[in-house]
């Protein structure tokens, strides 16, 4: 099992991304990607809304989530997320323990 966290950044003037981009620069991001139980730590732009940025956040455990919360990373993090004026929506998935159905790999290409 995983858990994937999609952190939606809103801001305005562009500051969703420049949020983004202080993080990647700083090596916050780098330091996160590195934390035990993180598969995954991604910033992606909707092309239809440029002042929203999507996080992707994976990680192995509740545990490691529960960890990584209590990192001093997380005071960065809300500093740079406050400097910015940003807003935030949430969505959680826990990932399918038997993966994708045989029938629906059809509709995939490699």
């Amino acid at each position: 099992m995983s858990i994937t966290v999609n952190i939606y950044y809103t801001g305005e003037n562009g500051n969703a991304r420049k949020f983004a981009e202080e993080m990647i620069q700083s090596g916050t991001v780098d330091k996160i990607r590195n934390e035990n139980g993180n598969l995954r730590y991604e910033y992606f732009q909707p092309l239809d809304d440029p002042e929203t940025v999507l996080l992707i956040d994976q990680w192995t455990s509740q545990g490691a989530i529960d960890v990584h919360h209590a990192s001093p990373m997380m005071q960065t993090i809300t500093e740079l997320r406050e400097k910015y004026g940003l807003k935030m929506k949430v969505e959680r998935y826990i990932s399918d323990e038997d993966g994708i159905p045989d029938k629906d790999t059809k509709f995939i290409v490699k």
